[in-house]
């Protein structure tokens, strides 16, 4: 069955899908306009909730019943290009955790007194646009132009906000700007060969490029070309050397949460590159299957040997991505499912222990493990936010994780065979050990070094951002099966379309 006959666009009565990603924008205007008001962040805080709200009303309207996309906007702009947006389940979910850490991010930077406060809210305000923007657009060279001002944004903020404003941008913008000139060269050949099929016409639309007859020599360049771009960003083995230094230079609020929390390298592989590159993906699955193995390991061993919170956390995040990867590439319905709760828990619960970090290094000014010590007893509330939240990311009972890993894990199995998955299954107990570890040495053993720190109580908006993320956390873990069946009519046409590929052992 042809991926399009499940999947098709339902014309929008009310631009909601507009609304969302223009109302932020809107509100940096008036951010912009009220820089030097003094209760600008209430401006910020009160307007990201009104987005969170709008996301939940798309939730609502959404008909999880059909495997189609929804609330399409369709405009004509110049040429091939058009801006089609659309939305399935997967892309429901993933706006509804970017105006939730986005809610939180700005809390964070209240909490933190970052200064300028306009030029703070302005960025934040103009990356979740961009984000819904991706989470939306039915067209791939958009996508890629909203990836760059993504990753624009977020260079600002790290040039402004950063503790080391040259290694970590330079290695931020040699990686952002290869992954960005690889997708954009693979969406020419897309269009290019769209042209070809068609007699001269180019379209970049999703829906005319499952349309066009593959090509199986070109798919697999252009497959290539598409896959890198995207999983630099995600970020997965041997292309991740730009997180551990954006994560432990760059301002917790600032690109970790954004880039770690939402990712849209695993959303553009799935939106994108499974539908229009189906044999090239069955023909090269088990080889990123084998980086992803390899990554899992390796990304493991060095968190062990890192003394630096979030060098740990950023080495965490390679080791999961792993395990992600094997759902997706395991090429079946709910190891599709699997993967992409397991990316939404990886967020929810990475921006919880950044956030743990960032309170704890403003409380004492250092992030070495071997510098800190004893801090549950001072602030239990910020110690349990990162064991909570850390038992997420291994995927214990009660977390999002757990019935997303199994997913991936059976899918495995039948794929792949035992060995795969159980060194994905040995790759989380290592985890776990790390970041058990982290949180004995940061919060339970005893410092070996005298620590100044400032014992004040947590803050309410500190409070705020643990309570509201360790409940989504939770929620999401004890109530799981309402957004399984979110995503999974939206993710039918790809599991049947590779189950006739690609049958199970």
């Amino acid at each position: 069955m042809h991926y399009e006959e499940l999947h098709w666009s339902m014309q929008a009565s009310v631009p909601l899908l507009a609304l969302i990603q223009l109302f932020p924008v809107l509100l940096a205007v008036i951010i912009f306009l009220a820089r030097d008001k003094a209760g600008i962040f209430l401006i910020g805080i009160g307007g990201a909730f009104i987005e969170w709200v709008l996301t939940v009303i798309l939730l609502v309207r959404f008909d999880q019943a059909h495997p189609i996309f929804q609330f399409a906007e369709r405009i004509h702009l110049y040429g091939p290009f058009q801006y089609h947006a659309a939305v399935d389940g997967v892309g429901v979910l993933f706006a509804l955790l970017t105006s939730f850490l986005t809610l939180m991010i700005i809390l964070y930077g209240h909490t933190r007194g970052i200064q300028p406060r306009w030029r703070f809210l302005v960025l934040v305000c103009l990356e979740q646009a961009t984000l819904m923007f991706q989470f939306f657009i039915l067209d791939i060279v958009l996508f890629g132009w909203g990836s760059l001002l993504q990753m624009t944004i977020i260079g600002i903020m790290l040039y402004h906000w950063s503790t080391d404003n040259t290694r970590p941008i330079i290695h931020f913008a040699q990686f952002m700007a290869i992954g960005i000139l690889l997708f954009f060269l693979g969406t020419t050949l897309l269009g290019w060969h769209h042209s070809q099929a068609t007699g001269g016409l180019w379209s970049f639309d999703l829906m005319d490029l499952t349309r066009t007859p593959p090509d199986l020599h070109l798919q697999s360049i252009i497959f290539f070309l598409l896959f890198y771009g995207l999983a630099i960003r995600i970020p997965l083995f041997p292309m991740h050397g730009w997180l551990p230094d954006t994560a432990q230079h760059g301002m917790v609020a600032v690109a970790p949460v954004f880039l770690i929390g939402l990712k849209t390298g695993v959303f553009g592989i799935l939106r994108f590159v499974f539908p229009l590159l189906p044999e090239a993906v069955v023909q090269w699955h088990k080889y990123v299957v084998t980086f992803a193995v390899i990554g899992i390991f390796y990304a493991a061993i060095l968190a062990l040997t890192q003394a630096n919170i979030r060098r740990l956390l950023a080495y965490s995040v390679v080791s999961h991505t792993g395990i992600v990867t094997i759902g997706l590439f395991s090429l079946e319905h709910r190891a599709f499912e699997g993967a992409v709760l397991l990316s939404v828990n990886l967020g929810l619960a990475m921006a919880g222990m950044l956030f743990a970090a960032g309170f704890i290094h403003l409380r004492t000014r250092t992030m070495f493990m071997d510098r800190l010590g004893g801090l549950f007893d001072h602030f239990p509330i910020i110690g349990s936010t990162f064991l909570i939240s850390g038992l997420s990311i291994v995927c214990m009972p009660g977390t999002p994780g757990f019935d997303a890993v199994h997913l991936v894990l059976e899918a495995a199995i039948s794929r792949f065979g035992a060995l795969v998955t159980i060194l994905a299954a040995l790759g989380n107990v290592v985890a776990a050990g790390f970041l058990l570890w982290a949180f004995h040495r940061t919060f339970l053993a005893k410092s070996q070094k005298d620590l100044k720190m400032d014992m004040a109580p947590p803050r309410l908006q500190e409070r705020a951002i643990a309570v509201l993320t360790v409940s989504a956390l939770l929620a999401l873990g004890f109530y799981s099966e309402p957004w399984m069946l979110l995503i999974e009519k939206s993710l039918e046409g790809l599991g049947l379309m590779f189950e006739h590929a690609l049958p199970l052992k």
